[in-house]
Order: C-alpha cells, then sequence, then structure tokens
C-alpha cells in the first residue's frame, strides 16, 4: 500500500496550478490565432490524476479506498472534423474547375464584343451594307473602294479573333506549365508535405502531438484539393500519402515525392485547363474536344461560309478572280483576305450600263448562311459562359458553406476563449488558495505544535 505523504495536499494543488496555467496558455493560443488560415482551435483536455490507495487501517471501517491525487493534463486535443474536411475538399474541386474554365472563357466572350459597333455581326452587317451601296452605283469607283475597304475590316476582325482564341489558348497552356513545372505550386506544396510528414512521424513517435504541424498540411491538402482530385490515406505513424488526380502513383508517399506525374483527367483546375487546351480530337480517354479549338473550328467554319458564299457569286465558274481567299483547312479564319482592288470587284455578269445583277445577289445574303452561322457561335459561347459562371458562383456558395460549418467546429470563438479565460483563471487561483491553505495548516504543524501558550 502506498504511504500518504504530509505534502500530498501540496502536490494536488500544485497540479491544479500546473492544468489550468497549461489551459491559459492553450487558450492564449487560440486567441492569438483566430485570424491564422486553417488554424484549428486546441483544447488542453483535462482528467483525474492517478488515485492513491489508502491502507485498509487508517479507516474507520477498516476497509481500503482510493485517495483523488488532483488533476492532470491528458492531451492537447486539436478539435477538427475529417468528415468536413472531405465535404470541403470535394467542393472545392469543382469550384477550381469552374473558376478555371471561366477566366478563359470570360476572355473570349470580351473578344467578341457582342454586341457592340466593333463586333464581326457589326462588320458583316456593314459589309452587305456596302454592296448594297455598289448595286445602286455600280460605276462608282468610290463606292467600290468603300467596299473593299469594309471587307478588309470585315477580315480583320475575324481574323483578330482566331488570334485572341489562340493567344487564350497558349496563356492557359502556359499556366498549367508554370503549375505542374518544377518550380510550381504542385511541386512546392508535395514538397512541404512531405517534410511535414517528417516533422510530424518524428513528433508522434516521441509521444508528442503537433497540432500546428498538422493544421499547415491541412491547409496545404486544402490548397491541392482546388488543382486536382485528392484522395488522402494515413498510413498509421503520423505521415500521410497523398494521390493526385488520376495518376497511378502517388504524390507523396510518406517523405517521397514524385512529380511530375501523368494526368489526363485529374479535376479541378488541371482538369479545366486540360480540357480548354485539349485538340479538336478528342485523345483517349477523353471523350470531348477541346474547348478553344472547338470555338476556332466554328469560326474557321464561318469565315469559309462568308468567303465560299460571296465566291461563288463574285466568281461563277470559278474562272474569275475570287473575292476573299484563305488557306488550308483548319486556317480559314487566320489566313482569310480580301483578294481584289476597287477595279476588280465585279458588279454584274455583263457589260451594260448600270448593271448590277452581281452585287443585288451578294447584298441578299444578308441573314442567311454566314449571318446564321456567326449568330450560332456567338449564342454558344455566350451560353458556355453564362452557364459556367452559374456554375462557379453555386460552387462559391456551396463551398463558403461548407467552410462556415468547418469553422463553427474548428475556428475559434472570441466569446468562447474569453469565458474559457476567465474559467481557466478561476481554477488557478482556486488551486493557489488551496495550497496558501495546506502551507499554514503545515506551518502550523510543523512549527508551532507542543508549544506551550500558543
Amino acid at each position: 500500500m502506498t504511504q500518504i505523504s504530509t505534502f500530498f495536499g501540496l502536490q494536488q494543488s500544485l497540479r491544479g496550478l500546473l492544468a489550468h496555467q497549461r489551459a491559459i496558455d492553450v487558450t492564449g493560443h487560440n486567441i492569438t490565432n483566430a485570424n491564422t488560415e486553417g488554424y484549428s482551435r486546441q483544447e488542453a483536455v483535462m482528467a483525474a490524476a492517478t488515485p492513491y490507495d489508502i491502507e485498509a487501517g487508517l479507516l474507520v471501517d477498516g476497509g481500503g479506498a482510493m485517495l483523488g491525487g488532483g488533476v492532470d493534463i491528458q492531451a492537447f486535443r486539436r478539435i477538427r472534423d475529417g468528415f468536413l474536411d472531405l465535404q470541403y475538399r470535394a467542393q472545392s474541386l469543382r469550384l477550381g474547375e469552374y473558376s478555371g474554365t471561366a477566366s478563359a472563357m470570360s476572355q473570349i466572350e470580351e473578344g467578341l464584343s457582342e454586341p457592340g459597333e466593333n463586333g464581326i455581326a457589326a462588320q458583316l452587317d456593314k459589309f452587305w451594307s456596302s454592296w448594297s451601296a455598289v448595286a445602286n452605283a455600280p460605276e462608282n469607283l468610290a463606292t467600290r473602294q468603300n467596299l473593299v475597304e469594309q471587307a478588309k475590316v470585315l477580315a480583320g476582325a475575324i481574323t483578330d479573333l482566331d488570334a485572341r482564341i489562340t493567344t487564350i489558348k497558349a496563356q492557359v497552356s502556359a499556366e498549367y506549365s508554370s503549375i505542374t513545372g518544377p518550380t510550381g505550386d504542385i511541386k512546392s506544396m508535395a514538397d512541404e508535405i512531405a517534410k511535414l510528414n517528417a516533422a510530424i512521424k518524428f513528433a508522434v513517435a516521441d509521444g508528442d502531438q503537433p497540432n500546428d504541424l498538422l493544421d499547415r498540411r491541412d491547409v496545404l491538402l486544402d490548397q491541392l484539393s482546388s488543382y486536382a482530385q485528392v484522395s488522402v490515406t494515413d498510413l498509421g505513424n503520423g505521415a500521410i500519402s497523398v494521390n493526385f488526380g488520376d495518376a497511378a502513383t502517388p504524390l507523396v508517399n510518406d517523405g517521397t515525392v514524385t512529380w511530375p506525374q501523368t494526368l489526363t483527367a485529374p479535376g479541378g483546375k488541371l482538369g479545366a485547363l486540360l480540357q480548354l487546351t485539349a485538340p479538336l480530337v478528342p485523345v483517349p480517354p477523353s471523350t470531348t474536344p477541346g474547348t478553344l479549338e472547338s470555338y476556332r473550328a466554328d469560326l474557321n467554319a464561318f469565315a469559309k461560309k462568308v468567303a465560299d458564299d460571296v465566291n461563288a457569286l463574285h466568281n461563277p465558274g470559278g474562272t474569275g478572280t475570287n473575292f476573299f481567299t484563305y488557306g488550308a483547312a483548319g486556317t480559314e479564319a487566320a489566313s482569310l483576305a480580301v483578294n481584289v482592288t476597287a477595279t476588280g470587284v465585279r458588279y454584274a455578269t455583263g457589260a451594260a450600263t448600270g448593271a448590277n445583277d452581281i452585287a443585288i445577289a451578294i447584298a441578299k445574303l444578308r441573314g442567311s448562311g454566314a449571318d446564321q452561322s456567326y449568330q450560332s457561335l456567338v449564342a454558344r459561347i455566350g451560353a458556355d459562359v453564362r452557364n459556367t459562371l452559374r456554375l462557379e458562383d453555386n460552387a462559391k456558395v456551396l463551398t463558403g458553406a461548407i467552410d462556415d460549418r468547418r469553422q463553427s467546429t474548428s475556428g475559434v470563438s472570441m466569446d468562447e476563449e474569453m469565458s474559457n479565460l476567465v474559467r481557466f483563471q478561476r481554477g488557478y487561483q482556486a488551486s493557489a488558495r488551496a495550497m496558501s491553505t495546506i502551507d499554514e495548516m503545515l506551518d502550523v504543524l510543523i512549527n508551532r505544535a507542543g508549544r506551550v501558550g500558543l
């Protein structure tokens, strides 16, 4: 049986002082990190200390008993809900995908300038009007010169839009290369996770609780989840394995980083960037053509339609001079050019004064196939942009809602922490008061007992 020391009460009070002091320290840590990204509030978990056995002979009824030893700090618990983390990362994946798509799509929509005076639709309308003007005054050289200039403006607008789509594609490709490059975000985050794995594993093996290191690792996983699908496996020793996108090999496995990797449909922002820049003809396992290349294909079809329709009437039989020229398939919009001068404009099939049948026929093309082809392209891009922005807005709302739920669990509430601060302060003061009382009792026992007259 354990013999109870005379100073046992002091030890109990000391445990109370130390426990409440640690609890105050944890509360202060929470308060100072209230605005730290990814910080999870912590809690000092108190539990009754190991009790002491009291010998049976010391009790009135002769039975044994156990005397409480005070309080101990059992752990510094990190308040975190793993299920909410999974939900947040799943929604962050969607937000990353829609945001990556919306950025490029919005740039294309801006390049259309529709509706507006500088858009292709307005230039096309002026082009048809110029042919009407030629039909009204076929022998007027100035009218035909104005037609040629307007045709050049129209061709320039089409080639400019093609160049803009090409430039956006190059920028998207450059962004993907920057993110996935040897000094990009993915590699740097993977390296940091591997280092954190080593530090956390060492701390766990030493019996410590590396809560702040775990918070930092979770922040990195949250950030990674916006780029591609993230799957985390606990290795049981404090370290984790992280699978990224649809790669066959883990991005991080304990302290090992494997990068670069081949990604085909990773989801998230990287998946959006790959989809935007994919070729027109899908490459397995992809089943859909690249978004930007499909827009270029539609623009090429429109440019070819304008040129072919005008050329068919301007150069019937193909023995004369075409009004427009263009290059090989797939380059029609980029190479569209006016092939005649004012004196070469053909406005009639005969040489009679005032003849204008060709000019009238071309002017009647207004609102036909070419116009409809361009309107279809504009409508498609507009619908895609609206849908992407709607999905992005929804993803932002859902991501924010899940993050709010996560913060309600893991975030720091200043009201709660201030209440805890007062509570632990009172506990510390009470333990100090108990220690003072026991100290006075021992002073009487040791220094005054047996002294006559006291």
